[in-house]
């Protein structure tokens, strides 16, 4: 058995950081396997690791990304097996390319890089290594579930922003994930690995038994991260602000039925959190139609508040943006820390669905609390409680809907602490505030045309900490 042997090395200054830097070689006809090996050195500076990562392609595309940290990383890819984050099948003679993302060169010394690639030709013989092995997947391995009949209209709960060890996670696998879903009682969850589909593979494999396993990718770039839900293809990621390209992948992904979301849109950013704020300038939120307003737990380190502020801003400035929450869990503790979950009605327990009901606005997002908010038209002079009367003098709204004429809001919740309060929202101010009843509750108000552009409900708890936010209702 023949092995050719390929070596790249150089140095990277913080002048090649938010580069992509190719380096090729030309595989043989026969080729059986490619072992990647990328050593960095010195690891950090400034107390703070570098952020270099792989993204392979062979002649055809896309053949995986390892958006992970690490001064060393290690990929197999072969016919039937790779490294997580890469995809398994055959390799095809020509020109491969390995490509050296670095989203963080630290100030400092020069960090130098030694790459080396080997291809086994043929059939390669098991390699003992196990920093090699580890971890490699092989479609055989994975066990397709009978999927139920898709259960009908109704509220369904889920998280939209997650990730395993196809990028990120550690060693958290896909059927990791998929255990945490069932066991927070979630109704669907889609997967976001960062920059990579491999893992959506056993993530269709998984659906059946009341969960429903979902596909997406985060775009991680190195000026804002946005999903885009729905997609099975690999979304470039390699763009900068100011090209429009932004602009033109959330046109394409719409287009296609899918949904595109910018991510955690107020986080710190670099360097910290290296492309995490958002800084495409000509989709602030342009042709946006759903903004990540509920990243991890509501106190964590994504400024939450800025981004309810910022989608707020957008609402008055004319745009009809939805806002979903995301885990971006990252291991199974996430969900002990009370993240934001997306409630949405849906006329089904499908993906198309979902996908469906996320664009036309039909969500709320809580961290527990059951919420119901909706608008009956309303004729003056009757109860303000949309009772019989209301209901026969037209129809009902809920989040996401315009309203016409004047109608009675009412807010509905159960499952609140003692200490939770609401807030009504009108054109981003507030409205009114007042405790939530002990148990179930609601609290119901009309309004006209004149009074308000958009209505919504945030329910917080006695730090002030949000427990649910709904979307708005809006007026024509």
């Amino acid at each position: 058995m023949n092995a050719i042997h390929h070596h790249f090395e150089g140095s990277l200054t913080t002048r090649d950081g938010k580069r992509h830097i190719p380096r090729r070689f030309v595989a043989p006809a026969d080729a059986g396997q490619i072992d990647i090996h990328l050593r960095c050195a010195p690891e950090s500076a400034q107390g703070m690791k570098h952020l270099i990562t792989l993204t392979v392609f062979d002649p055809a595309g896309f053949r995986g990304a390892g958006h992970r940290g690490g001064s060393e990383h290690r990929v197999r890819i072969a016919a039937d097996k790779a490294t997580p984050g890469y995809l398994p099948g055959p390799l095809p003679a020509g020109a491969w390319i390995v490509q050296l993302d670095t989203h963080r060169i630290m100030p400092g010394e020069p960090v130098r890089y030694w790459l080396d690639v080997k291809i086994q030709e043929n059939d390669p013989a098991p390699d003992a290594d196990p920093s090699t092995s580890r971890g490699l997947r092989s479609p055989e391995l994975v066990r397709a579930v009978t999927r139920p009949t898709p259960r009908g209209p109704g509220w369904y709960r889920g998280d939209l922003h997650t990730h395993t060890d196809h990028s990120d996670a550690g060693r958290r696998t896909v059927a990791d994930l998929i255990e945490l879903a069932r066991g927070a009682g979630l109704d669907f969850i889609f997967l976001t690995d960062h920059n990579t589909i491999s893992g959506l593979a056993e993530m269709d494999a998984a659906n059946g038994d009341g969960l429903l396993a979902a596909a997406g990718i985060e775009l991680t770039t190195f000026w804002g991260h946005a999903l885009c839900l729905g997609t099975r293809e690999w979304v470039d990621w390699r763009i900068r602000p100011g090209t429009g390209e932004m602009a033109a992948i959330a046109a394409q992904t719409y287009a296609a039925g899918q949904v595109f979301i910018i991510a955690h849109p107020q986080a710190a950013g670099d360097p910290g959190c290296t492309g995490c704020a958002w800084r495409f300038g000509d989709i602030m939120p342009g042709n946006a139609r759903l903004v990540e307003i509920w990243n991890g737990p509501w106190a964590g380190d994504s400024n939450n508040e800025a981004s309810l502020a910022l989608w707020y801003d957008w609402l008055n400035q004319g745009h009809r943006l939805a806002a979903t929450a995301g885990s971006d869990t990252h291991s199974q503790r996430s969900y002990a820390n009370q993240p934001g979950f997306n409630v949405v009605y849906a006329d089904a327990l499908t993906e198309a669905a979902l996908l469906d009901a996320l664009l036309a606005g039909h969500l709320y997002l809580s961290a527990g609390p059951q919420v119901s908010f909706r608008a009956v038209s309303h004729v003056p002079g009757t109860s303000e409680v949309p009772g019989t009367s209301a209901r026969a003098a037209g129809q009902t709204w809920i989040s996401g809907d315009t309203a016409t004429g004047p109608v009675a809001f009412t807010l509905a919740w159960a499952g609140c602490p003692t200490s939770a309060r609401i807030r009504v929202i009108v054109d981003g101010k507030l409205l009114v505030e007042q405790p939530t009843a002990p148990g179930d509750g609601s609290y119901t108000w009309c309004m006209t045309p004149a009074d308000a552009r958009w209505v919504l409900a945030e329910i917080r708890d006695g730090a002030d900490q949000m427990l649910a936010v709904t979307n708005p209702i809006f007026f024509e």
